[in-house]
């Protein structure tokens, strides 16, 4: 079919701005501070068949992944036994998934009896039960230790919601009434997603969009491919590491070979270390969206991403290792903490071949600190806090500070929402001074934040790497400071690591001291 460019690009905005839109209903509508403040969510829109062709302006760990979001339910529930007006839900990380807390949400959307596109919308919840409140269990051995599996299952029909499935979920969680409000936010985004598909598809017919979303992969992967062409080939190696959870509990190495030849790329990551003890672990979708991100800054161009775009891309896992560590493998951490030095090897393998496009080495940790308060009626209140970092500069500029980098792009929660909701205190906020590293350009500096435990006890998590291995310089650049974590009880210091599960007590005092980016540059020019 011949397709009018411009009607192409107007359909390619409405995609995306009925992504945005789904990604601004559950921002108004959830229950939860993660999502309605901090943003810990994503929407996504795919064709008829699963491939990605719109998203909102979200997370892009979670975007990346979506592009087999849909791919891999299809392979278990077919297309044909959904009808209109169906809703599934599922965390499972074998379906495109990441960790168990990031709960999907899809609705098939029908245009004259025939599914013309998926919505998706991508939450994480705060709580989704197993051993340790919030879900985050730093000795996990495996899934079943972390949280609820929730395999395909139908949250709602065309006859409404599905009652008996919403009380099994709230049951199995800590947090029922913000499950459950969060869970009604992710079916009305996709609803708005739903509608917005069908009028696009009623302003210029069924058979224009259709071939529209087609068209859109095919530029990507021209795109893509061009940016490839422009690399010099050869085979480009870099590594980087995990602070710990490997043999004896050492370094975690992350490896990449690059191969670039022709237009095509292959980022093999088979070098990288065995399954790890502890919640590093990722799941090969996980590998596969840090490595879809990559490649887009490697490409240095501004294209629009989609299915299409992974066409030139291969991307090769090893079985057993920490990126492909088997689908019963604790994964809660990896989601954001390992995806992320994904993103670190790659760049230090081509940082002498494309310096001007890369950042040295930034706060590449999402410095999770969460809190969970018991109520009196057997629930509990939930707290997830990440935290900004100093960015790595750049061989024009120095780096952000307090800022979160490559993958993730939520904030951090407001001082007065926390005061207003949970037994904390807000003593300290603060940009780390001088934690960036030095160079021609220095890296941006950490943030620092101080909590003030107000009620009798209260249960913390963290999650937080860079305490050991400090993000790198490049280009001659030093490295930055590492991440801190102290706590402070009656005066004196008591010892706390950066992936543990420990119970707090009234007037403990939690300092965490975000790492600072590494400089761009010998330190003489600066």
């Amino acid at each position: 079919m011949k397709l009018d460019p411009f009607v192409v690009e107007v359909i390619r905005h409405g995609l995306s701005a009925a992504a945005e839109e789904m990604s601004l209903v559950m921002t108004r509508s959830a229950r939860s501070p993660l999502l309605r403040e901090a943003g810990d969510l994503s929407s996504a829109i795919t064709d008829g068949r699963g491939g990605l062709v719109g998203q909102g302006r979200d997370i892009p760990i979670h975007l990346g992944a979506m592009a087999y979001t849909i791919p891999e339910l299809l392979k278990v529930v077919p297309r044909e036994s959904l009808n209109d007006g169906d809703v599934l839900i599922y965390n499972v990380g074998a379906l495109g998934g990441n960790h168990l807390n990031d709960v999907k949400v899809v609705r098939p959307v029908f245009v004259d009896g025939e599914i013309v596109a998926f919505a998706v919308s991508l939450a994480h919840w705060p709580d989704i039960g197993g051993t340790w409140p919030g879900s985050y269990f730093a000795k996990a051995i495996d899934t079943f230790q972390e949280a609820m599996r929730i395999p395909p299952v139908l949250i709602a029909t065309a006859a409404g919601v599905n009652a008996p499935i919403v009380q099994l979920l709230k049951a199995n969680v800590r947090d029922p009434d913000s499950c459950e409000g969060d869970l009604l936010a992710q079916i009305a985004a996709t609803k708005a997603g739903e509608r917005r598909i069908v009028e696009l598809c009623r302003e210029h017919g069924k058979a224009v969009f259709t071939a529209t979303q087609s068209r859109l992969h095919d530029l990507s992967e021209i795109e893509m491919r061009e940016a490839i062409r422009a690399l010099p080939d050869g085979v480009y190696e870099g590594e980087d590491y995990l602070d710990d959870g490997s043999v004896n509990n050492a370094p975690a190495r992350i490896h990449v070979k690059i191969t670039i030849r022709g237009d095509e790329a292959t980022f093999d990551l088979s070098g990288s270390c065995d399954r790890v003890s502890n919640f590093c672990n990722t799941t090969p979708f996980m590998a596969r969206s840090a490595v879809a991100y990559a490649a887009r800054i490697m490409s240095g161009r501004d294209m629009h991403q989609n299915a299409g775009a992974l066409r030139p891309l291969t991307i090769i896992t090893r079985p057993g290792s920490i990126l492909e560590p088997g689908w019963t493998a604790s994964v809660a951490a990896g989601n954001h903490e390992t995806s992320m030095r994904i993103v670190d090897a790659i760049f230090r393998a081509m940082q002498d071949t494309i310096p001007e496009r890369l950042s040295a080495g930034g706060a590449t940790t999402a410095g999770v600190l969460f809190f969970a308060e018991p109520r009196q009626n057997g629930s509990w209140k939930m707290l997830y806090e990440v935290h900004g970092g100093g960015e790595g500069a750049r061989h024009d500029r120095a780096g952000i500070s307090a800022t979160r980098v490559h993958l993730s792009n939520t904030s951090n929660t407001p001082v007065e929402v926390i005061e207003a909701n949970y037994a904390i205190r807000l003593e300290q906020q603060a940009i780390r001074r001088h934690s960036g590293g030095a160079g021609a350009h220095r890296g941006g500096d950490g943030s620092v934040r101080t909590y003030r435990i107000l009620a009798p006890s209260m249960h913390l998590t963290t999650c937080i790497e860079r305490m050991v291995i400090a993000p790198y310089g490049m280009q001659g650049g030093e490295s930055g400071k590492a991440c801190r974590i102290s706590l402070v009880r009656q005066g004196a210091n008591v010892a706390i690591d950066g992936k543990s599960n420990l119970v707090l007590q009234q007037d403990d005092l939690v300092t965490i001291e975000m790492c600072g980016g590494g400089g761009y540059g010998a330190v003489a020019a600066e």
